[in-house]
């Protein structure tokens, strides 16, 4: 659009594979009956940030290999992981999985990512933290036993007050009639579908995504997912609880490892 171009409409296709590879699921309660959302308001919940804690323990104890997390933003994971750090969570984790995380600084990031790598070829497993828009979602891929499952703590909506997006979606709205609204989900579920997507790089991969936010099973954001993961996304692993969801995961890396 900044070069003159004419708005498109583009095609969404399905997946042309012989076999389903992905097993998308919407978490929107934790094992409590907490309602799981990363909304501005509930961020100050604690029964939200150790209900996630919950949810990638026992993940992490149940999927094998490499397991990958991503949060809306560094301050909010900054936020879950300190809460995690206080309450005992990182410990359990780094029990059962070796524990990496990304930060903003590029060289720390890479260093991160590759000794996730090696803790997962090590065969004792690994759990990188990273977040959405940064290096792990957007320039790494996670095939094979580096993503067996990718959890999406929150949806990833970019900060409204940020000066750069303000502009840009005025333009939009003066130019092409897009409405703010309307631009934030569809930049927000481009975002998870390319964060959940690091898993899935070549016909032979398989995996697990977990969309760990109420938000997601209501139709608005479940509907802007492209057909290559929607097709998969059922009714009933629309709205589940962490235990639910983990049961149908371990059933699908089974049946797939046995494929």
């Amino acid at each position: 659009m900044s070069m003159g171009t004419r708005a498109a409409v583009a095609a969404s296709f399905n997946m042309s594979l012989d076999r389903k590879c992905v097993c998308p699921l919407v978490i929107t309660h934790g094992g409590d009956q907490t309602v799981l959302s990363s909304k501005f308001q509930d961020r100050s919940n604690p029964a939200v940030a150790r209900n996630y804690g919950d949810a990638l323990l026992r993940f992490a104890e149940r999927i094998p290999d490499g397991l990958v997390v991503f949060f809306p933003s560094y301050a909010y994971m900054s936020d879950i992981v300190s809460f995690w750090q206080d309450n005992a969570v990182l410990n359990e984790l780094q029990e059962r999985k070796l524990v990496f995380v990304e930060t903003q600084d590029p060289v720390e990031a890479s260093l991160a990512i590759a000794n996730f790598r090696k803790g997962c070829d090590s065969g004792r497993g690994a759990v990188l933290l990273s977040v959405a828009r940064g290096k792990a979602a957007e320039g790494i891929d996670f095939d094979g036993h580096y993503g067996r499952c990718v959890i999406l703590f929150g949806v990833p909506f970019q900060y409204t007050e940020s000066k750069t997006l303000r502009a840009r979606m005025e333009y939009l709205r003066k130019n092409y009639q897009v409405r703010e609204d309307d631009f934030l989900v569809f930049d927000a579920m481009r975002q998870a579908a390319q964060c959940v997507g690091r898993v899935i790089r070549n016909k032979k991969d398989y995996g697990v995504m977990v969309f760990a936010d109420r938000r997601f099973s209501k139709h608005n954001l479940k509907s802007k997912l492209p057909k290559w993961i929607g097709q998969f996304l059922t009714d009933q692993n629309s709205d589940m609880q962490t235990a639910t969801a983990l049961g149908v995961a371990r059933k699908f890396l089974l049946d797939m490892s046995q494929a």
